[in-house]
C-alpha cells in the first residue's frame, strides 16, 4: 500500500471511529487483492461485508462506535442505529454498556433471517418523520424517540437513570417528557415506564447519583435537595453536594470512577470535604457497589440522621 493511500486511509477511518469501507478503499487506490491481503496478515480487521478497521488498537468506545457505523453501513440504505446503540451515539448514559450493536432496517425491507455476526441484532422499528436523525454521520433514532424506546424495555432504575442522564445532558428538555406518553402508548411495557417519568429529574449528573436516589426514596428517606449549594455566611460557596438533607446538614456523594478516579479529583473531594464538615455539615460517600443493596445507602443515611437530630 502506497504511502499516500495509507495516510489518506488514516483521515477517513479518524473521521469514521477508525473504520473504512471497501468502497473508499479502492478509491484511495487499493485493489481488492491489497485489500484482502490486509485483511488477511491481520492489519486490518474486517467488521462486516465491506467495512474494516484499518487501526488495531482502538479504545472500546471507539470499536463499538466503528461497529455500529459498520453495521448502520452493511446493512444498506435506511438502516439506522436504534436502543442502547442509539443511546451510546447520542452520549446518554444510564445503561450497562455492551458489545451488542443494535441497527434497524426499514420495514417494508426484509430483515435478515439469521445474525450477520454475534453481536448484532437487526429490528425492524416503525417510524415517523423525525425520528431518525444523524449522528456523526450514522442514522440513528432521534434523542427523544431513542428514550420512550429504551424505557419500555429496561427495569426502574436503568429506566430513571436514562431520562436523567438525557435531561442533564440536554439531549431531551424537560418539556419533552411530556410527550414521550403518547409515543408509548398502547406498547408494552408503558404503564411502568409511564412511571418512570414521574421520577425522572435532570439534575442528576450520573447514573450513579440516580441510583442513589432511588435507593433513598424506596428506603424512606428522600433528599430534600439535589446538587445542594452550601455556603458560608458571607456567601462563599464551600461545596455542592450530590444529595442533601437540609435539616440534619447531611450531604451524600456519589463516588463514580470516572468523576472520582483521578489523584486531582481526590485531591479536591478532600479539601471540599474538609471545608463542609468544618462548616457543621455531614458527609456520607456512597459507590455503585453500595446501590446493589437496596438496604445500605436508606440503613446509613437513617443513622447520620438520627445521629444529627441526637446533637
Amino acid at each position: 500500500m502506497g504511502v499516500g493511500a495509507d495516510q489518506l486511509l488514516r483521515q477517513i477511518a479518524a473521521g469514521q471511529d477508525g473504520m473504512v469501507t471497501m468502497g473508499q478503499a479502492l478509491r484511495a487506490g487499493l485493489t481488492r487483492d491489497q485489500i484482502r491481503q490486509l485483511h488477511r496478515s491481520g492489519r486490518w480487521q474486517r467488521l462486516l461485508r465491506g467495512c474494516f478497521v484499518p487501526e488495531a488498537e482502538l479504545t472500546d468506545s471507539t470499536r463499538r462506535r466503528a461497529r455500529i457505523r459498520a453495521a448502520v453501513v452493511s446493512l444498506g440504505a435506511g438502516a439506522f442505529a436504534v436502543l442502547d446503540s442509539a443511546l451510546e451515539l447520542h452520549g446518554i448514559a444510564g445503561l450497562r454498556r455492551t458489545s451488542q450493536v443494535h441497527v434497524s432496517v426499514p420495514v417494508d425491507r426484509p430483515r435478515p433471517q439469521r445474525s450477520l455476526v454475534p453481536w448484532l441484532t437487526v429490528h425492524q422499528v416503525t417510524v415517523a418523520a423525525g425520528d431518525v436523525v444523524e449522528v456523526a454521520g450514522i442514522p440513528a433514532t432521534s434523542p427523544l424517540r431513542t428514550v420512550a424506546d429504551v424505557i419500555l424495555r429496561v427495569d426502574r432504575y436503568p429506566a430513571v437513570s436514562v431520562l436523567d442522564s438525557a435531561l442533564n445532558r440536554r439531549r431531551i428538555d424537560p418539556a419533552n417528557l411530556t410527550t414521550i406518553p403518547d409515543l408509548i402508548r398502547g406498547r408494552r411495557g408503558a404503564v411502568a415506564a409511564r412511571a418512570c417519568l414521574a421520577e425522572a429529574d435532570g439534575r442528576a449528573q450520573s447514573p450513579l447519583e440516580t441510583r442513589s436516589r432511588l435507593r433513598c426514596v424506596d428506603g424512606g428517606v428522600p433528599p430534600d435537595a439535589l446538587q445542594l449549594e452550601v455556603r458560608d455566611d458571607d456567601g462563599y460557596l464551600l461545596g455542592i453536594g450530590d444529595l442533601g438533607w437540609r435539616r440534619p446538614r447531611l450531604i451524600a456523594e456519589a463516588d463514580g470512577r470516572d468523576a472520582h478516579g483521578t489523584p486531582e479529583a481526590a485531591y479536591a473531594d478532600r479539601r471540599r470535604q474538609n471545608r463542609l464538615v468544618n462548616a457543621g455539615w455531614t458527609i456520607l460517600r456512597f459507590t455503585w457497589q453500595d446501590t446493589l443493596d437496596p438496604t445500605y445507602i436508606p440503613w446509613t443515611v437513617r443513622q447520620a440522621i438520627t445521629a444529627a437530630e441526637r446533637r
